[in-house]
């Protein structure tokens, strides 16, 4: 197990905690007072040391060779902060140089900060990210071979930043600095023009780290838009083809969800790392068996879990997370409309898998990402009325409940002409409602005059609004502003992780979740509605 030694003169109890989330993901935090840590820096399980406002510049001796030091609010000889400034909103940017501390963070991002320029003395550190403070630009971090001094994370708050909490992270590994080669991508199932084939091109082609170099489809037309689409693509006939192009580390499997489960084993049993179009099959057995056989190969596992990143879910995420709603007990989610059902595979129960598998892929995650937990039990109640072209159900109810009393529901309908919030979320000091809205583009065309062409209701982000309880006053609601737009998120975390040694954001667990959520939701429907419990984990 690897150790990080934190030595900090500035150890309240915050503080304490957010070193102890940074540092979390890189190894076993052990504290120690700047009096006592000599000893422990040299020790053979240490394989950083972070340095938290220890006054003076400190000697690099101190350390063994290999062992990353990372400096927040103090330095090295060459390099050290100087004056805090106050708390306050600043812009932070990633400096020109190619450094694998900052590989695909985004190029600049405001933080809330006690900012202090670094200065540098020893022209060998190089800035990796800057901060312009009346109107001069300030080296904010700055490194030199193993060795990271920091003017930023002075403050709890800022330690939390995702962006500044990576390149921090990244400092915490011996081999953080050492440039990596691009992954070689294959998918398996490109589909027609705009499908997920030609999303999941796109968004490797943006991302840094990751190299399309194949696509696979039994189409032949299909094949020649792969090579059309991005050039230099191999164009395979069959997933065996894929399989054993020893160029493609990375096999997306965008097939329908019938088809996950086979593909996927086969693909991992070439050694290849797996992306899993949602869900990622459609049995809690087969789940089982794939993040078995991707433990036992070493191979990384994910689900296209892409709307963990959808700006109003981020948004719901954030008011939860900030204690904006007090404890959530209740959270309900919905999509659909009154219309006809889409005509492709997707509302085909045997290749689908059934109304629950296609929206409730998403809307179940999001759930299961709000409460921390899967559910105990499950009950749905499905009807089958109006489209009788399809087989999927028309509607279907699925309603979650936890142990300890918390509850959740799911409703995916085509029968419903006045859609319900698409979020309701309770918790004990307020209520959040999401809201659909109306999106269409309008143009005028020289023959047909006024065209109003609407988007798919579901795309748009929910206008949000938070009601919260006020004593003596009653009830104040207010307005959730939205994030920005994160593009290609889920790729660009996928190469963090497989390149830079990064958390994955997806993991097979949490999707496995989804799954028993899903097939115990299909089973109680199919049985009028009876309790279901959902599959724990193996051993559990």
């Amino acid at each position: 197990m690897r150790t990080v030694l934190v030595v900090s003169t500035r150890l309240t109890p915050a503080r304490r905690a957010a070193l102890q989330r940074l540092v979390e993901p890189e190894g076993r935090p052990e504290f120690a007072e700047p009096a006592t840590a000599g000893p422990r820096m040299s020790g053979a399980d240490v394989t950083a040391v972070l340095f938290d406002g220890v006054g003076a510049s400190l000697d690099l001796a101190h350390v063994g060779p290999g062992v990353a030091l990372v400096a927040l609010g103090c330095g090295f000889n060459g390099a050290a902060p100087t004056k805090v400034e106050a708390p306050g909103e600043i812009v932070v940017r990633v400096t020109g140089h190619d450094d694998p501390r900052t590989r695909r963070i985004d190029a600049e991002f405001a933080l809330v900060d006690a900012f202090a320029a670094v200065a540098v003395t020893d022209r060998s550190f190089l800035p990796v990210l800057t901060v312009t403070y009346h109107f001069v630009d300030h080296p904010a971090v700055v490194a030199r071979g193993r060795a990271v001094v920091s003017g930023l994370g002075n403050t709890n708050e800022a330690l939390a930043d995702p962006r500044l909490a990576t390149v921090l992270r990244r400092a915490l590994r011996p081999s953080g600095a050492t440039p990596t080669p691009p992954l070689g991508v294959g998918i398996v199932g490109y589909g027609p023009y705009g499908g997920m084939g030609f999303v999941h091109g796109t968004a490797v082609t943006a991302t840094p780290g990751l190299e399309l170099v194949a696509a696979c489809d039994r189409d032949v037309d299909r094949r020649k838009a792969a090579e059309s689409d991005f050039a230099g693509v191999r164009a395979h006939v069959s997933v065996e083809e894929l399989a054993g192009d020893d160029a493609v580390d990375v096999a997306i499997v965008a097939l329908p969800p019938v088809s996950h489960a086979e593909v996927a084993m086969a693909l991992l049993r070439a050694e290849k790392h797996v992306v899993i179009e949602k869900p990622l099959c459609l049995a809690v057995a087969d789940a089982d068996a794939l993040i078995a056989e991707a433990t036992a190969g070493g191979r990384v596992l994910t689900v296209h879990q892409s709307r963990r990143w959808d700006q109003d879910f981020c948004a719901v995420r954030r008011a939860i997370d900030d204690g904006l709603l007090g404890t959530i007990f209740n959270v309900e989610t919905f999509v659909g409309g009154f219309e006809h059902p889409c005509r492709a595979w997707h509302s085909e129960e045997a290749v689908s898998g059934g109304t629950a598998y296609d929206w409730g892929s998403h809307h179940v995650d999001w759930i299961l990402q709000l409460f921390g937990s899967a559910p105990v039990s499950v009950t749905a109640i499905g009807h089958k009325r109006v489209w009788r072209d399809v087989t999927n159900l028309d509607q279907l109810r699925l309603r979650m409940q936890w142990g300890d009393g918390r509850e959740a529901e799911f409703l995916s309908s085509d029968v419903t002409a006045i859609r319900p919030p698409k979020f309701y979320v309770q918790g004990t000091q307020g209520t959040l409602a999401g809201h659909y809205r109306a999106v269409a583009f309008e143009r005028l065309d020289p023959a047909l005059g006024y065209v109003r062409e609407p988007a798919h209701h579901a795309e748009a982000p929910a206008d949000l609004v938070l009601a919260r309880y006020q004593t003596g006053s009653g009830v104040a609601e207010t307005r959730l502003p939205l994030p920005p737009v994160q593009p290609f998120a889920f790729h660009r975390n996928l190469a963090d992780h497989l390149l830079s040694g990064d958390p994955l954001a997806v993991t097979p667990g949490s999707s496995r979740q989804v799954v028993a959520v899903l097939e115990a939701a299909t089973r109680s429907a199919a049985a009028g509605g009876a309790p279901v419990a959902v599959t724990p984990p193996p051993g559990r």
